[in-house]
C-alpha cells in the first residue's frame, strides 16, 4: 500500500481506538471530536476516488461508503462514521495483504531471477573465469554455474549435473542430469559446480519469458472484477431505494443512515479480485503461469480443447527405436560409430543417438573431422572410419533396396530414419519416433470428466499420422496437414460452436493460441512465440497440467460467484433489518465488518484448491523411484523389437547369443523390477484411480509376462548348438514379439499411474 493510504488507515484505527479510550474515561464531546477525525479524514481521497469513476462512467459500490459517511458526520452517529472509516480502509488494507500473499509464488520467480554469469574463457589454456552481467552472455559462451547458483541462460551441459528444479517445476526431489542434456534458465545448481554451452541469450531464454508472463500476470485486471462492477449497477440502486424508503416511511433519517452502513462496502470489491488472483497464484504453484484473471473465468466454461501434436501431444524429443543393419553389420558397432559421428551435431537425432549409445555402454570417441550438412546430417572420421549419417542425399553409393525398405517403413509408420553409410557402403538404417506422452490420454478423460465435449487434434502432420495418434489418446476429430494460417481457421470455427481452449507449444501454434478464447502454451523448453501469444503457460513439461488449469479455473469461479453471491444475501437481508429500526448505524457497521471479512476468507480458499486426490509421501517417493527404473530398462525392452527383426530375417548368425542375453535382462533385471512393483501395486492404483480394475489388468498382464519369459527360457536352452534352426526361429518369433507388444503395453499403463501420483498433493 502507498505511504498515503497507510496514513489514512492509521488516522482512521487511531481515531476510533482513540475516541474509545476518551469515551471510556467519561470525555464524550473529546470522544466525539476523536471519532470524527477518521471520516474527516477519508473523505477526500474517497470522493476523488468516487467522482472519477462517475466521471469514466464507472460507477462503483464506493459511492454508498462516501454516503454513509457524510451521513454519519452530519447525523452527528460519529461512532458509525468511524467504523465504516475503518471498515474501508481496513478491508483496502485487507484486499491487498491478501493479494500479497495470493501472489508470493510468482514474486518468488522474479526474485530468483540470475543477475551474474561465470563465464570461461581460454579454456583451452586452462581457463579463466570472468564474472559479467548477465546480459552480457551470447549463445556459444561457455558458462560456470557454481554450487547453490542459478543457471543463467538456456544451455547444453558440459558435464553431468545435480539440479533443483523446483522453481520451474514445482518437484523438490534433485534431479541428475547428463552432459549433452539441455537445461533451463531459472533451474538451481544442487550438486558440485559444472559447465554449460549457452544456447540463447538472457532475453531469449526460459527463465526470461517467464519473468515476462508473470509481470504481465501481476499487472493483468480480471474480467471478473468487472463482473463485480456490473452486479454493483444493480446493487447500489437497491441500496439507495430502500435507504430512501426507510427514511420516507418512517422519518427517520438514522434508519436510512443504517441501511447505507450495513451495505458498505459491498464482498464484492473484496472477494472476487482474491479469488481471481488467489486462483492465479494456485496455478503458479503447479507450474501454470495466468497472464491474466480474465483467462480463468474463460476457462472454466472451457467445451471445446484443441491439441497441436508434436511437442504437446507426444514428447518433441526423438527417440531411437531400432536399428537395422545390412548383413555382416553390427548393430552396437553402427550404433557406437554414428553416435561419436553426431556428438558435435546440432541436428535433432544427435540427443537421442548419444543417449541410446550411452545407455547401451558404448564407448565413443571423439570424431578426427567432421562435417555438418545442414538438413542433411553428418560426415565424419571415427577410428579412421568415414561415417555418414543422415538422409539419403549423403550415399554415394547411391539408395540400395535396403535403404528404400527404411525410408518405406519410415513413410509407414509415420517415424523418422537416419541412413548410415561406412566408408563406402550403406551399413543401415536408425529409426527414431516422438513417443506420445504417458499423461496424454488421461489427460483428454480427466477433461471430459470436467465438462469438456470435444477434443480437436490440430496439426500440420500428415493425416494417416495424425489419425494413429488421436486414436491412440481418444480424440473426437482430427484435422490434419494445417498450415499456421490453417490452423487459425480451424480454431476460429470452433470457438465460433463453443468456448475453446487450444493447446501447442512451437513458433508455428502462436497464430492459433492467440485466436482460441484460451490460448495455452507448453513452454517448459523456451520462451517461444506460442508462450508470448498465449493466455497461460505451462512451465512443467506435462500435458496434465491442461486439466489441472481447469479445475483451478472452475473452482476459483465457484468460490467467487459463492463469496460474491452469500455477501450480497447477507448485506440485503441486514438492509431489510436496518430499514425496519432492527440495526442501528453503529451495530450495523460492525455486522457489515464481519461480512465483508467471512467473504474475503471465503474467497481465500481457492489457495487451497487440490487438483486431485491426497497421496501419501510414501507413495509419490515410490511412483518416482519407478519411472525412474523404467527408464532405465528401455533399452533391454528396446532389444526384443531388434531381435524380433533378427528372427524374421531368419539367419541364425549371433541369433544364440542375443537370445542369451535377451533372456538373462529379462530374468535378471525386468522380473526382479515387476515384482517388486507387484507388492505396491495395489496401494499405488488405488490411490490413482479409487479401484482396484486398474492394479488387477496390470496383474494379469505381469502374470503373462512372466508365462512368456518362462517360454524363451526353455526355447533358449533347447537350441541347437549351431544356433536356432528354422523350427526354433518359428517357436520364438511369437514369444519375442508377444513380449515386446505385452511389456511396452504394460510399462505404459504403469506409467501413467506412477506419473499421476509423482506429482500429486502429499496428504
Amino acid at each position: 500500500m502507498r505511504s498515503s493510504k497507510r496514513v489514512v488507515l492509521g488516522l482512521a484505527v487511531g481515531s476510533l481506538i482513540g475516541g474509545g479510550m476518551l469515551w471510556l474515561a467519561g470525555a464524550e464531546t473529546a470522544a466525539a471530536i476523536a471519532w470524527a477525525v477518521g471520516p474527516i479524514a477519508v473523505l477526500p481521497g474517497l470522493l476523488a476516488e468516487t467522482v472519477g469513476g462517475l466521471w469514466r462512467r464507472e460507477p462503483g459500490i464506493d459511492v454508498i461508503a462516501l454516503l454513509a459517511m457524510a451521513g454519519a458526520l452530519a447525523a452527528q452517529e460519529l461512532l458509525a462514521g468511524s467504523i465504516i472509516a475503518v471498515m474501508l480502509t481496513g478491508g483496502q488494507w485487507l484486499e491487498e495483504a491478501a493479494g500479497r500473499r495470493a501472489v508470493r509464488e510468482l514474486s518468488a520467480l522474479l526474485a530468483h531471477a540470475p543477475r551474474v554469469a561465470h563465464r570461461l574463457v581460454d579454456a583451452v589454456e586452462g581457463g579463466d573465469i570472468q564474472d559479467v552481467g548477465i546480459d552480457q552472455v551470447v549463445a556459444g559462451d561457455l558458462l560456470v554455474v557454481k554450487p547453490g547458483e542459478v543457471v543463467p541462460v538456456d544451455g547444453n551441459l558440459r558435464d553431468d549435473a545435480v539440479l533443483d528444479e523446483s522453481t520451474l517445476t514445482g518437484e523438490a526431489r534433485p534431479v541428475v542430469r547428463h552432459a549433452t542434456d539441455q537445461v533451463a534458465s531459472g533451474v538451481t545448481n544442487a550438486g558440485p559446480s559444472f559447465s554449460v554451452v549457452a544456447t540463447a541469450t538472457a532475453q531469449d531464454s526460459t527463465y526470461a519469458g517467464i519473468v515476462r508472463l508473470v509481470e504481465h500476470a501481476r499487472d493483468a485486471k480480471a474480467p471478473l472484477v468487472r463482473l463485480a462492477d456490473r452486479y454493483a449497477g444493480w446493487f447500489v440502486p437497491l441500496a439507495l431505494a430502500l435507504s430512501g424508503g426507510a427514511w420516507v416511511v418512517s422519518g427517520d433519517f438514522t434508519r436510512a443512515l443504517a441501511v447505507l452502513v450495513v451495505a458498505t462496502p459491498c464482498p464484492l470489491l473484496l472477494a472476487t479480485p482474491i479469488a481471481i488472483t488467489s486462483g492465479i497464484s494456485r496455478a503458479a504453484r503447479r507450474g501454470i503461469v495466468v497472464k491474466h484473471g480474465g483467462a480463468l473465468e474463460v476457462l472454466a466454461n472451457v467445451r471445446t480443447v484443441g491439441f497441436d501434436k508434436t511437442g504437446t501431444l507426444t514428447t518433441g524429443r526423438p527417440r531411437l527405436v531400432d536399428v537395422v543393419t545390412t548383413e555382416g553389420v553390427d548393430p552396437d558397432e553402427l550404433l557406437r560409430l554414428a553416435a561419436s559421428a553426431e556428438q558435435l551435431s546440432s541436428h535433432p537425432f544427435a540427443p537421442a543417438l548419444v543417449r541410446a549409445a550411452r545407455e547401451r555402454d558404448l564407448d565413443l570417441v571423439v570424431p578426427d573431422r567432421a562435417e555438418e550438412a545442414a538438413g542433411e546430417g553428418v560426415v565424419a572420421t571415427v577410428n579412421g572410419r568415414r561415417v555418414a549419417v543422415g538422409a539419403a542425399t549423403l550415399l554415394t553409393s547411391g539408395r540400395p533396396p535396403a535403404a528404400e525398405a527404411a525410408l518405406r517403413r519410415a513413410a509407414v509408420e509415420g517415424s523418422s530414419v537416419a541412413l548410415v553409410q561406412l566408408d563406402d557402403a550403406y551399413a543401415g538404417a536408425l529409426h527414431f519416433d516422438d513417443p506420445l506422452r504417458i499423461d496424454a490420454p488421461r489427460t483428454i478423460h480427466q477433461l471430459r470428466d470436467l465438462g469438456v465435449t470435444r477434443a480437436v487434434l490440430v496439426t500440420g502432420d500428415r493425416q494417416e499420422v495424425a489419425e494413429i495418434v488421436g486414436a491412440a489418446i481418444g480424440v473426437d476429430e482430427v484435422v490434419a496437414a494445417q498450415t499456421p494460417a490453417g490452423k487459425v481457421v480451424t480454431v476460429t470455427a470452433m470457438s465460433s460452436a463453443a468456448t475453446t481452449a487450444m493447446v501447442g507449444d512451437g513458433v508455428n501454434d502462436a497464430p492459433a493460441l492467440a485466436a482460441a478464447d484460451v490460448g495455452i502454451a507448453m513452454g517448459a523448453r523456451g520462451a517461444t512465440a506460442s508462450s508470448e501469444a498465449a493466455d497461460m503457460v505451462i512451465t512443467v513439461d506435462r500435458l496434465d497440467r491442461v486439466a489441472e488449469a481447469v479445475v483451478v479455473a472452475q473452482r476459483t469461479r465457484a468460490i467467487a460467484r459463492q463469496s460474491a453471491g452469500v455477501g450480497m444475501g447477507l448485506a440485503v437481508v441486514a438492509m431489510g433489518f436496518a430499514a425496519v429500526g432492527v440495526l442501528t448505524p453503529v451495530l450495523g457497521a460492525l455486522l457489515q465488518e464481519g461480512i465483508d471479512l467471512a467473504a474475503i476468507l471465503n474467497a481465500l480458499r481457492v489457495l487451497r484448491v487440490r487438483s486431485g486426490p491426497d497421496v501419501p509421501e510414501a507413495h509419490r517417493e515410490q511412483s518416482v523411484e519407478f519411472l525412474e527404473a523404467h527408464a532405465k530398462l528401455r533399452s533391454g525392452v528396446a532389444d526384443l523389437r531388434r531381435v524380433g527383426d533378427l528372427l524374421d530375417v531368419g539367419s541364425a548368425n549371433g541369433l544364440a547369443g542375443e537370445l542369451t542375453r535377451l533372456r538373462n535382462f529379462l530374468q535378471s533385471e525386468f522380473l526382479p523390477h515387476e515384482r517388486a512393483e507387484q507388492d505396491v501395486l495395489f496401494d499405488l492404483t488405488r490411490t490413482a484411480h479409487g479401484g482396484d480394475e486398474v492394479a488387477g489388468a496390470i496383474q494379469r498382464a505381469h502374470h503373462e509376462i512372466e508365462r512368456l519369459v518362462r517360454q524363451l527360457d526353455a526355447e533358449v536352452q533347447a537350441l541347437p548348438e549351431g544356433g536356432p534352426d528354422a523350427d526354433a526361429i518359428h517357436a520364438l518369433r511369437p514369444v519375442v514379439f508377444g513380449l515386446h507388444t505385452l511389456i511396452g503395453f504394460q510399462l505404459a499403463q504403469e506409467e501413467e499411474v506412477y506419473l499421476a501420483l509423482s506429482s500429486a498433493t502429499s496428504g
